[in-house]
């Protein structure tokens, strides 16, 4: 049996451009059309809004000069409304072909908004659809309430689609404006509508006030309907749109009858340039583009991973232009640093493997991020610490550094099991720090290798919140030596490695 075509009409740079505080320059509307018609083949788009502006205005010309070139014309929209002719007066400057009219679907919003009769407004639409064909403009038709329409007043909707469905009107578009179905709704109404008016074709616009935009968009296909409006990051008015990519997602994983054109490669490229564009952060645990999603936490999942693929499920990563990824931290397991190694080319042996294992664990019980690139540092650290014991012990101390005053710190240092207390100034922290040291050390005729150098790094690719790791080169006897401190603090990593110093030379 040959699968029904379902078409995408993807509204980003229209109702998503709704999104509060979101609005793309005319540049970013045209790399973002290009994309979403070239990278990820979707069907159609909406660009705009007619008379909103005049970077609206030469936004759209910008994308039909390039959509001419590449015979796009009939795939690119443009809300218009019924205004006498002015938006069709708008779209004949701006280069657009496809219009698509903005008209009242529900009795309330024709009584109280426009206060007028529905025969009034039908003759109204007439003439718009009539002035469109004139100037060679195809039509579409929005019944904006439509949702509530058909739950308060259905007999207005369907005196309105006998009429529409007598004009040259290519597709009527059903908005659930207000995010107001539930599925079973969904199905309902657009089974009925879809039975009356078999040769029409429907579009299902679904918002996500309750959660609930893809479910309605899986029943709105099961009702018959023609074709989908989505947004990229489902962002839009309110809580936004039906996303894009978990549309894609869920009819090509669970509705097997229904094919679309939507290449699933490109989504979260394209997922993450809008996200740049916008400045609109995508939730990490969004699904399909959020960065979480393809991430395994706990240590049973990976260790399950290895053993036949157990928590895997049809949502590859692959698909989307994603890799799976297994998080480290306090839920980490052997299992979970292992797959970590893998892809860094290392190696451990079981001891060593459970010492870098606790040491994950301590961090993430700190909220530390741990990343894949932190590992050769902690494994560093960790194999590191074991080279000697822990007679001396710095049990804690007190960093203070206020404006206008010398930074100052107070230490309480173990020394052999003696407990010894001092504080000194520096010109930093960590000067500070051994100022307070070198006091103790002289207490007991004591002498502290000379700190000849100090370096920090972090991981190539880690964020601000990434652990660094602090370097300092020692000389004590005239001979060099390192020692190495790990902690998402610069200071604080500089005092561990200076106790391993103190151990080193007791």
């Amino acid at each position: 049996m040959e699968k029904r075509k379902i078409e995408i009409m993807d509204t980003t740079l229209r109702d998503g451009e709704q999104t509060s505080g979101v609005s793309f320059s005319a540049a970013e509307k045209l790399t973002i059309a290009q994309l979403l018609l070239e990278e990820l083949n979707i069907d159609r788009i909406e660009i705009a809004s007619a008379r909103v502006s005049e970077g609206e205005f030469q936004g759209v010309k910008g994308i039909m000069s390039w959509a001419e070139e590449k015979g796009y014309t009939n795939r690119i929209e443009v809300l218009t409304f019924v205004d006498g002719g002015l938006s069709i007066e708008w779209m004949k400057k701006s280069g657009a072909k496809v219009q698509n009219l903005l008209t009242k679907g529900s009795l309330n919003h024709l009584t109280h908004q426009l206060k007028k009769t529905p025969e009034q407004h039908f003759s109204e639409i007439a003439q718009a659809i009539a002035s469109a064909k004139e100037n060679n403009i195809e039509t579409n038709v929005y019944l904006e309430d439509w949702s509530n329409g058909m739950r308060n007043s259905p007999d207005y909707v369907f005196q309105y689609l006998d009429f529409l469905t007598q004009q040259p009107v290519k597709r009527i578009l059903l908005p659930d404006t207000l995010g107001v179905l539930i599925p079973s709704e969904a199905f309902e109404f657009i089974s009925k509508i879809t039975a009356k008016y078999p040769n029409t074709h429907f579009d299902f616009h679904a918002h996500n006030d309750y959660d609930l935009s893809v479910a309605n968009v899986m029943e709105a296909i099961k009702g018959g309907i023609n074709g989908l409006h989505v947004t990229v990051n489902g962002m839009g008015e309110r809580a936004g749109n039906a996303p894009l990519e978990s549309t894609v997602a869920v009819i090509n994983d669970f509705m097997p009858d229904f094919t679309i054109n939507i290449k699933e490669t490109s989504l979260y490229s394209v997922s993450k340039l809008v996200e740049t564009f916008t400045g609109y952060r995508i939730p990490a645990n969004k699904p399909i583009v959020g960065d979480n999603v393809f991430t395994q936490t706990a240590g049973i999942h990976a260790d399950g991973d290895n053993k036949n693929n157990l928590y895997f499920n049809d949502l590859l990563p692959e698909r989307f232009g994603r890799k799976r990824k297994y998080a480290l931290g306090k839920t980490s397991g052997k299992a979970n640093i292992e797959k970590n190694l893998q892809e860094l080319g290392l190696k451990l042996n079981n001891e060593d493997l459970k010492l870098v294992t606790q040491r994950i664990i301590e961090l993430g019980d700190k909220k530390e991020t741990v990343t894949k690139e932190d590992l050769p540092y902690i494994i560093s650290d960790v194999l590191d610490s074991h080279t000697y014991q822990d007679k001396i012990t710095i049990d804690s101390y007190m960093l203070v550094h206020s404006k206008g005053m010398r930074p100052s710190t107070t230490l309480s240092l173990n020394l052999n099991g003696e407990i010894i207390e001092e504080n000194a100034q520096g010109d930093g922290q960590f000067d500070a720090f051994m100022n307070a040291l070198s006091k103790i050390y002289k207490q007991k005729k004591l002498t502290l290798p000379k700190l000849i150098d100090y370096a920090v790094r972090i991981p190539p690719g880690s964020s601000s919140d990434a652990l660094c790791e602090t370097i300092i080169t020692w000389v004590n006897n005239g001979k060099e030596f390192k020692t190495r401190g790990l902690d998402s603090d610069q200071t604080v990593a500089a005092i561990i490695a200076t106790q391993k110093m103190l151990n080193i030379v007791t």
